[in-house]
């Protein structure tokens, strides 16, 4: 289900984090299903438990998933707000891409559709 790249230069928890997030946005890991727990999840990529702490810790706070005292961390139920924000993040990255293009003398000409707003 997950895979880290350890020759990759992104962090652990940052693969992770992205990791999930995508399996979250194609419903893979359904709404209210729960999470693999710290433990589990660590042992089963063999890295340190804190390192999955932190990704569900950051991915709580981006809304992509909650705790449940005494019970774990689950999918949130809100999926469109979810994939809302990921496709601004997605902008984001293809606009950082598109100014180094542009540094380096190319011109691209794009228009963003599906009503996203780009705040």
């Amino acid at each position: 289900m997950l895979q880290i790249d350890y020759e990759s230069r992104a962090p652990i928890y940052e693969q992770l984090v992205d990791k999930i997030k995508n399996l979250i946005v194609k419903n893979v890991l359904k709404p209210n299903e729960q999470m693999p727990t710290v433990r589990d999840l660590a042992s089963n990529l063999t890295i340190n438990p804190n390192t999955v702490q932190r990704a569900y810790r950051i991915l709580e706070e981006n809304g992509y998933i909650y705790s449940v005292t005494g019970k774990g961390s689950f999918v949130s139920e809100k999926l469109d707000l979810i994939k809302e924000d990921q496709i601004k993040d997605e902008i984001g990255k293809l606009k950082v891409v598109i100014g180094r293009l542009e540094n380096l003398g190319v011109h691209i000409e794009y228009k963003i559709k599906e009503g996203v707003d780009e705040k």
